[in-house]
């Protein structure tokens, strides 16, 4: 058994350390008596599931929220009694959290320095000062960047650079990064590894926090697991593994093992054949069969969602053929596709799988309000209600009621909502495109049995993912795509994992 390393190198004094931190939010505590210590040039991973307490110790140690009564937050070797965001940033805490909050409509170079230039009085504008400390953070991350270009006008990967590089300029001593790479590709993190090691050989405190367990192992040097507001233990990262790091945050045994059965001799229930639509994807031909589970996967940028789009009726193919059940589909839109028996889970579940205006009973039921609605087209109130309730019961939403907004649940309960609200149509083909991403490891478990249970009901599914592991341990039969077409198939229980891996990153 591993044993947490609590009072290990007690030599090296840490630059941030929590002695005993609770932090309650009314009658609910968020973080219970936790001990922890983040030490100057070291990478050190926070890890735990969604509402394990993490955001909150952000919050803590950037000032944002105030600790209980009792509680010690020290920062390079003195509490901090009080702590307020401006006196955290002083002191060299500097976060970098998910959205990067960027101000879009301003240049690369006001992003950077605008903290550094801005004072309590109005005055003109120092722009060559800005250049100049926005080129100096940049050069110590040994990139450049155009100054004058807006951050709107950037990719993600070049304005998490930006949001680096503020923190740089603001003398930053210890850097949070939540969830860095979620919207990147496999080239931008090894991009970011690199920043983040540059970082850590500068003396920089780096706390990493990611669900994906993959980049954990790559960067840490410790890792705190975190679970239920508790701090589980903080080990080396040459003690872990992936699958010990998912027991640790979930109090689990994970399953890792290749799931893949033959379907071979099931119908075919979609079938592609030479679809095609210019500059996103070409001569596409596949069949999922009654109860097969396809992944499909490849570099970001490879028309993986493109396809899937044109399989939804959202954009039409300028060739080739979709049939599903023998019969051949011209789809116009979505609810054409809809009509057909097609689902589809989106990517960005905030932006195209949920109305977070809404609440839980309203996206559970958006997809079958015609089929709710009585003789005159009126929608009768419980048959919604019991709808809602059948598919929070049938996938295990955790919800505080039908009627809670859908922007109070976790990213793992939200997706589970995405889905529930397709499974209402009772589809014949789901496409899910990137089902767990932002997902914490236990409801990416849960996640998967779903996937797999409407499986063994008959349901074909289309899983798109550029996390080779996903498809790999998942799908019945594994497609790669790069540049728009199908390079190769893979049958895991015949082929390795790197084999896929080397030749998606080839």
């Amino acid at each position: 058994m591993l044993l947490p390393i609590e009072g290990k190198d007690s030599r090296m004094q840490p630059f941030l350390r929590f002695d005993t931190v609770s932090k309650r939010f009314g009658g609910v505590t968020a973080l219970d008596r936790v001990d922890w210590d983040v030490r100057s040039g070291e990478v050190h991973c926070l890890v735990g599931e969604n509402g394990c307490g993490k955001s909150t110790m952000i919050k803590l140690a950037a000032g944002v929220h105030d600790a209980e009564p009792g509680s010690v937050i020290a920062i390079d070797g003195a509490a901090r009694d009080g702590l307020t965001p401006a006196a955290a940033k002083s002191l060299g805490v500097q976060v970098i959290f998910q959205d990067l909050s960027l101000f879009p409509n301003l240049s690369v170079a006001e992003n950077i320095a605008i903290g550094e230039v801005l004072g309590p009085l109005a005055r003109p504008v120092p722009w060559g000062r800005m250049r100049r400390i926005a080129g100096e953070a940049l050069a110590r991350l040994g990139l450049a960047l155009p100054l004058d270009a807006s951050v709107a006008s950037l990719p993600i990967a070049s304005r998490q650079i930006v949001a680096i590089a503020r923190g740089i300029a603001a003398k930053a001593r210890l850097l949070f990064m939540d969830e860095p790479t979620a919207s990147l590709t496999r080239s931008e993190v090894k991009r970011l590894m690199g920043i983040v090691a540059r970082l850590k050989a500068e003396g920089l405190a780096v706390v990493f926090v990611s669900h994906r367990l993959e980049e954990i192992m790559e960067v840490a040097d410790r890792v705190t697991v975190m679970r239920d507001g508790r701090k589980v233990g903080t080990w080396p990262i040459g003690e872990l593994d992936i699958r010990r790091i998912g027991e640790l945050m979930t109090g689990l045994v994970i399953d890792t093992g290749v799931t893949a059965n033959d379907r071979s001799a099931a119908p075919p229930v979609l079938e592609v054949r030479g679809l095609t639509r210019r500059g996103e994807y070409e001569d596409v031909s596949f069949q999922i069969r009654k109860g097969e589970i396809v992944g499909l996967t490849g570099l970001l940028g490879a028309g993986r969602t493109e396809l899937a789009l044109s399989l939804f009726g959202m954009t039409a193919p300028d060739s080739g053929s979709i049939a599903l059940d023998g019969r051949r589909l011209a789809l116009g839109s979505n609810g054409q596709a809809m009509r057909a028996g097609i689902g589809y889970v989106p990517e960005d579940r905030l932006r195209l799988g949920l109305d977070m205006r809404q609440s839980v009973r309203a996206n559970l039921t958006a997809t079958v309000l015609r089929r709710l609605a009585g003789r005159f087209g009126i929608l009768n109130p419980e048959a919604v209600r019991q709808t809602a309730r059948h598919w929070i019961g049938r996938l295990r939403i955790k919800v505080p009621g039908v009627d809670a907004p859908i922007d109070q649940l976790s990213g793992g309960n939200q997706q589970r909502v995405v889905i529930a609200k397709w499974l209402a149509t009772q589809p014949r083909l789901l496409i899910l495109d990137s089902p767990t991403v932002g997902v914490d490891i236990g409801n990416k478990q849960s996640i998967y049995e779903i996937v797999r249970g409407l499986a063994e009901a008959g349901v074909a599914i289309l899983m798109i993912s550029d996390e080779i592991a996903e498809v790999y341990f998942n799908a019945d039969r594994v497609l790669h795509m790069r540049e728009g077409r199908i390079v190769g198939a893979y049958n895991p229980r015949q082929d390795a994992e790197h084999t896929i891996a080397e030749a998606v990153h080839a």
